[in-house]
């Protein structure tokens, strides 16, 4: 985890550096530990100025428990330059390109298209909000509608993947 720790620093001095827009969807992720791991992957996959542009973005952002979760390996591997293509679509699966907040979500269950268009995900509204990934298994939103410049940032407890299409029931 000390690489991730280093990248996540790195990550942080960048974006600060770049000069972003106060408030955006990175520095909320910088500005707290809790997201470290997201911070090292959102810089790996250089999507980092990508979320700190204008958007309007919904992210669901899996808290370092969530990747910490995942078999062992798993974050590492990712993280490697060879496999930024695979890393990048993981991301992206987390980002939708509007801004939705947890009361515009439709009541019940339903599928909304995330930013990695060959995929979609299950959300489901009803006292709180889980979303059913492409391999069958669900995150809590466990924070929801955190406003900031550029969208809204819902916290998740599990790390969203791609795979064949998720039932809504």
């Amino acid at each position: 985890m000390t690489f991730l720790k280093s990248l996540a620093a790195a990550a942080a001095m960048s974006v600060t550096a770049g000069g972003a827009a106060a408030n955006t969807i990175v520095d909320i992720a910088v500005a707290d530990d809790r997201f470290s791991t997201l911070v090292a992957a959102v810089t790996a996959a250089d999507l980092a100025e990508t979320l700190s542009g204008p958007g309007p973005f919904t992210v669901y952002a899996p808290v370092n428990d969530a990747f910490a979760a995942l078999p062992s390996g798993t974050v590492e591997t990712l993280l490697m330059p060879e496999n930024k293509d695979q890393l990048t679509n993981v991301l992206l699966y987390h980002v939708d390109d509007r801004k939705l907040t947890a009361s515009q979500f439709a009541p019940g269950s339903n599928y909304y298209k995330p930013v990695l268009a060959s995929e979609r995900l299950c959300i489901t509204s009803h006292s709180g909000v889980s979303i059913a990934d492409g391999t069958g298994e669900t995150a809590n939103v466990i924070i929801a509608d955190i406003q900031v410049s550029n969208g809204v940032i819902h916290v998740i407890d599990k790390v969203l993947l791609p795979g064949t299409r998720p039932a809504c029931h």
